[in-house]
């Protein structure tokens, strides 16, 4: 088990190393910085005194290391936009951010494991087939396209949910949530939807397809001939291997959310690191795209060694091989 993680450990590393080095490169292939900082008219005293203020008279490989230790300790420098820290202005955009991307991934989870438990049990049934029927209406449409038509249903027709904005919120320290205001939930019901919706048909679907699938082997036959009831057999036994692929496709579900709830986030004018980066894009500010690069990777990697390491403890083959291979 320590060698397994320690491989994955190694992995991460050398991921995080080679996202830094594209989001390092950025700086030197995407504009001037000294130009964006100080515009057209400096002189070039001034850029020469930049330029080394910030280092870039040095080699290449010089400075991405200094690049790599400075985001070790969380500093990407500042804004060209703002002129403010990076860092500062992802913790005051993070909150938002998690907030909505676990929203809609609770949504898709606590919505797509029982439609497709029931579409495999029920595949006959009328609420089976407009189970699928949603779930090919939320896989074919873009997400801008259910985010937009959701604004106009519930927020221009009837009224009932805000068309934008995060509500009112409350700060526990340094983190801000709107899930303790009744403007705050009520602001999160739509992008979450927006957002979790396509993950919610993909589980559905897997989930069915799994279960049928499960369903079929020879164990659950031998279930059924020792007398199990049907609760028994589809829940305790079925359920459970069925869950062992869902866990990895949820959890690199989970990253994917994250990374691109930019487009949530411009619907919806969601204050979270997402609409950060498309403002930061339209004027290219650079270390802002650097920094989010670097961070929807480190998620990307937590995530995935998390997963590995659930689908190690929840799967008991993979420990049996694994013991194999080292007698």
């Amino acid at each position: 088990m320590l060698a397994f993680v320690l491989r994955r450990v190694a992995q991460a590393v050398l991921v995080m190393l080679t996202v830094g080095l594209i989001a390092f490169s950025l700086f030197t292939f995407v504009g001037d910085p000294v130009l964006f900082m100080l515009g057209q008219d400096a002189t070039p005293e001034d850029r020469v005194r930049v330029t080394k203020l910030l280092g870039l008279d040095q080699p290449f490989y010089v400075q991405y290391a200094n690049f790599v230790g400075r985001a070790l300790q969380g500093d990407f420098g500042l804004s060209l936009r703002q002129v403010r820290p990076v860092s500062k202005l992802f913790v005051e955009r993070l909150p938002a951010t998690l907030e909505l991307s676990f929203a809609a991934a609770f949504l898709a989870l606590a919505a797509g494991i029982p439609m497709g438990v029931y579409t495999a049990l029920r595949r006959n049934s009328w609420l089976a087939q407009v189970f699928l029927t949603v779930s090919l209406i939320g896989v074919s449409l873009p997400t801008f396209l259910i985010g937009i038509l959701l604004i106009l249903v519930f927020a221009v027709v009837l009224g009932w949910l805000p068309s934008f904005g995060r509500g009112d919120t409350i700060a526990i320290g340094w983190w801000t949530t709107g899930l303790l205001t009744a403007s705050g939930l009520k602001s999160l019901i739509l992008p979450a939807i927006t957002l979790g919706l396509f993950q919610m048909t993909l589980i559905m679907r897997l989930v069915r397809s799994e279960m049928l699938e499960v369903l079929r082997t020879d164990y659950i036959k031998f279930a059924r001939a020792r007398g199990l009831s049907d609760r028994s057999v589809h829940f305790r036994h079925a359920l459970k291997n069925t869950l062992v692929p869902v866990i990895t496709i949820a959890g690199l579900q989970l990253g994917a959310i994250i990374a691109f709830a930019i487009i949530t986030e411009t619907v919806f004018q969601w204050p979270g690191m997402g609409l950060l980066f498309i403002q930061s894009v339209t004027v290219a500010d650079i270390p802002v795209m650097a920094a989010y690069l670097c961070l929807i990777a480190l998620f990307f990697v937590v995530i995935n060694l998390v997963v590995d390491l659930l689908y190690y403890a929840v799967d008991p083959r993979l420990r049996v091989d694994r013991a194999a291979a080292a007698h």
